[in-house]
C-alpha cells in the first residue's frame, strides 16, 4: 500500500519536476480511491512515447480488444465521426514511413492512421433519403475531437497491458499522397498516426507545464506565464538539457538554452503542415 502510495508521489513530482502536496491517503480514506485505482492513475502520471519496438508481435487478440477500446471512447452526439486506418502490408506502413519522412515507424508492429471523417454522415443522410446539411466547420472540429478521443483511450488501453505508443502528426506533411495511399474518398482525411508495439527503450518522463499555466480557473488568465515560463525552463534544464539549438545560424546561440527557446524558434518558423486549408477544400469540406 505505501509503496503505490509513494510511487504516485514520485510520479507528480517527475511530471512537473514540483514536490506535490496531494495527500494520497486523503484519496483512500476520503474517496475510497483503492489500490488498483491508484495504479491505474500512476500509469497515466508516468507514461511516455516510446519509437522502439521489439520484433515480437502483436497477435489478434489484442489488436481486435485495443480497436474496440478506441471505439469506446466519447462520441460527440454519437456521431461517430472518425476512421482509423489499421496498417498490416509492410508495403504500406513503409510508403507511410516515407511520406512522413518518419523511417522508424515501418518497424511499429501495429501502425494506426486517424482520420476525420464526414463521408459517413453524408452517406447515411443519402441512405434516409435527406439532404446532408452540416459540412461545416463544426463539424470538422468535431471529427477532430472525436478522433482525438479514439486515439487517446487505445493509448491508454495499449500500455494498460505493456505496449508503448508514439502519437505521429506527420502524417499530414503529404496529405494528398497519404490520401492516395489509402484510397480516402472526398470528406475523409488523415489527422494523426499511432505507432504501438512493446517497448524496446528506456524514455524518461518528460516534464509538463505547471498546472498554474495550463489550468485557469473560472477565467482564464496568464499574467504570471513569464515567471512561471522561467522556472519551467530552469527545471527542465536541470533534468534533461536540450542537446542541440536549432536555427542557431538565422538566430544565434544562447548561454542558456530552456525549452521555450527551442519552442519558440519552432513556432517562428513556417510549418510543413500548412497546406491543410487547401487540402480539405479540395476534398470537398465547406470552410467557409
Amino acid at each position: 500500500m505505501s509503496e503505490i502510495k509513494e510511487q504516485v508521489r514520485l510520479s507528480l513530482t517527475r511530471r512537473f519536476g514540483l514536490k506535490t502536496d496531494l495527500e494520497i491517503d486523503n484519496l483512500q480514506k476520503s474517496h475510497g480511491v483503492s489500490v488498483e485505482n491508484l495504479i491505474r492513475l500512476d500509469r497515466i502520471l508516468s507514461r511516455k512515447s516510446i519509437r522502439k519496438y521489439s520484433k515480437r508481435k502483436i497477435n489478434e487478440e489484442i489488436r481486435t480488444l485495443l480497436l474496440a477500446c478506441a471505439q469506446s471512447a466519447s462520441a460527440k452526439s454519437d456521431l461517430q465521426q472518425y476512421s482509423i486506418i489499421d496498417l498490416s502490408e509492410k508495403a504500406k506502413k513503409e510508403s507511410l514511413a516515407k511520406l512522413c519522412d518518419t523511417p522508424w515507424m515501418a518497424s511499429a508492429p501495429m501502425l494506426l492512421v486517424f482520420c476525420g471523417d464526414l463521408r459517413r454522415a453524408a452517406r447515411l443522410c443519402e441512405m434516409k433519403g435527406y439532404k446532408y446539411s452540416q459540412n461545416t466547420l463544426d463539424s470538422l472540429a468535431n471529427s477532430i475531437t472525436d478522433s482525438s478521443l479514439a486515439m487517446q483511450s487505445i493509448i491508454m488501453a495499449a500500455e494498460a497491458v505493456g505496449l508503448g505508443c508514439c502519437c505521429i502528426s506527420q502524417v499530414r506533411k503529404r496529405l494528398s499522397e497519404t490520401a492516395d495511399l489509402f484510397n480516402l474518398p472526398q470528406g475523409v482525411f488523415p489527422l494523426v498516426g499511432l505507432a504501438i508495439g512493446w517497448p524496446d527503450e528506456k524514455r524518461d518522463v518528460s516534464q509538463r507545464l505547471p498546472p498554474a499555466v495550463v489550468v485557469h480557473k473560472n477565467e482564464y488568465c496568464d499574467k504570471n506565464l513569464v515567471a512561471e515560463i522561467n522556472e519551467y525552463d530552469r527545471r527542465r534544464h536541470e533534468d534533461r538539457p536540450i542537446a542541440r539549438q536549432i536555427k542557431t545560424e538565422k538566430y544565434g546561440t544562447k548561454s542558456f538554452y530552456g525549452w521555450s527557446d527551442n519552442t519558440s524558434r519552432r513556432l517562428a518558423e513556417p510549418s510543413e503542415l500548412d497546406h491543410l486549408r487547401s487540402f480539405l477544400s479540395s476534398r470537398g469540406f465547406d470552410l467557409s
